[in-house]
């Protein structure tokens, strides 16, 4: 599994990852207003950084960034390492901007960053201990003591502490993960959409309802207050905290399923030693906006990316090997002949070996095939073809069989 590439199929490698522990804390010495006001200079230091970076034609480097700004920072009364830690984090916010050809940065959230000299983390008393400027601030993090336990004895990187429009404190903690997955004996494709996600192990397909359609009719809510009162929501408090309060709603509904079913994935992946396959979907949204702008609206609650990135954090966490796979022609390829697939709506038809299926089966049989072709060595007996006869997989079916289904609805796991 170490490093396995070919054009087809990535196997995400072993090694040494971050996996970030956030929790919302409570302050149990300092005052919020004294946080607030330290992270409020923090930021405009940042941003005064920022500025000044953004007119040079040439970033400076790490030494070079030290020489222009170290003692300024140190005479507004910052500490020698959130200095450092202030240009470094300018300096990366400004070449991320350039990359991606954006416009200068502006900082909106209330956020600092501190290393291992300005912050102590205690998670067996679930206790973070900050100094800023002159000032020290005890946090004290409300989370499940069985979730924060998990990162006792690990490497952190760094603190990340915001306060966000509520005055709720949030802490933030990348911790340096080994990721060592196990020898995979079966595969399990997972195909992605709007509204279902279809998941083949082989034998079976089986279909769960996602929810971004209804993140999707909340943020076309919020879309229309916007319309119907033109460019005076802008000015209008209660407006204004309705449309937030809409769009919030949306993100927390995605954001909280792609949690569920990536953890439903891996513990399942996890109990029957599967490999979890996904599709390379990078391009997706940008392919789709050029097509066509309402299937672009879609796919901007679709957040497949924020799903992809649950089931990879949690595949990490319990070391279950995540593979990619191209998804060209996963949907208009015969999984049993190879042939070109016809369309009645979503069912698909081949003419030649008479295989019919609906158009997200076709998807989820494809990727399982193109992931098997890669790794059948891995899988021994149950590393074979499940659409013939002759190189049927262990549980699979036969070929003159219809593939089961089933149809799954959550809403806990």
């Amino acid at each position: 599994m170490r490093g396995l590439t070919t054009h087809m199929v990535r196997v995400v490698p072993r090694g040494e990852y971050m996996l970030t522990l956030k929790a919302q804390g409570v302050l149990i010495e300092g005052s919020l207003e004294e946080l607030r006001e330290e992270l409020y200079l923090t930021r405009r230091a940042v941003q005064y950084i920022v500025d000044c970076l953004w007119e040079l034609d040439k970033l400076p480097t790490i030494n070079q960034a030290h020489q222009m700004f170290y003692r300024m920072l140190r005479q507004q009364g910052f500490r020698a390492h959130q200095a450092k830690q202030i240009y470094k984090y300018a300096l990366t916010i400004v070449k991320s901007a350039r990359e991606n050809n954006g416009g200068k940065p502006l900082l909106k959230k209330l956020t600092v960053r501190l290393d291992e000299y300005d912050a102590r983390v205690d998670l067996e008393n679930q206790l973070i201990i900050v100094k800023l400027r002159n000032r020290v601030f005890k946090i004290k993090l409300l989370h499940r003591r069985e979730y924060t336990e998990k990162f006792v004895g690990r490497k952190w990187y760094e603190v990340i502490i915001s306060i966000d429009r509520q005055r709720r404190i949030w802490i933030s903690i990348p911790f340096r993960w080994g990721y060592d997955p196990y020898r995979p004996r079966s595969i399990i494709s997972i195909d992605t959409n709007l509204r279902k996600i279809v998941i083949y192990d082989g034998g079976r397909i089986r279909r769960i309802d996602t929810r971004f359609t209804e993140a999707l009719k909340l943020k076309h809510l919020a879309e229309c207050v916007q319309k119907r009162h033109g460019y005076a929501w802008r000015r209008n408090r209660k407006w204004l905290d309705i449309i937030r309060a809409l769009h919030g709603r949306g993100s927390n509904i995605v954001i909280d399923w792609c949690r569920k079913f990536a953890k439903y994935i891996v513990l399942k992946a996890r109990k029957t030693r599967s490999a979890i396959v996904l599709e390379l979907l990078g391009k997706l949204w940008f392919n789709s906006s050029q097509k066509s702008p309402s299937l672009a609206d879609k796919l901007s609650r679709f957040a497949y990316r924020r799903l992809q990135l649950a089931i990879i954090t949690k595949a990490m966490e319990y070391n279950v090997p995540i593979v990619f796979v191209n998804p060209r022609d996963t949907s208009s390829t015969c999984p049993r002949c190879g042939a070109k697939l016809e369309y009645i709506h979503r069912l698909a038809v081949c003419r030649k070996c008479g295989f019919i299926a609906d158009r997200d089966t076709v998807g989820a049989v494809n990727i399982y095939l193109k992931a098997l072709k890669t790794l059948a060595p891995c899988l021994g007996s149950r590393g074979t073809h499940p659409m013939t006869d002759e190189t049927r997989a262990k549980g699979g079916t036969q070929k003159d069989e219809p593939m089961t289904t089933h149809t799954h609805s959550y809403t806990n796991i």
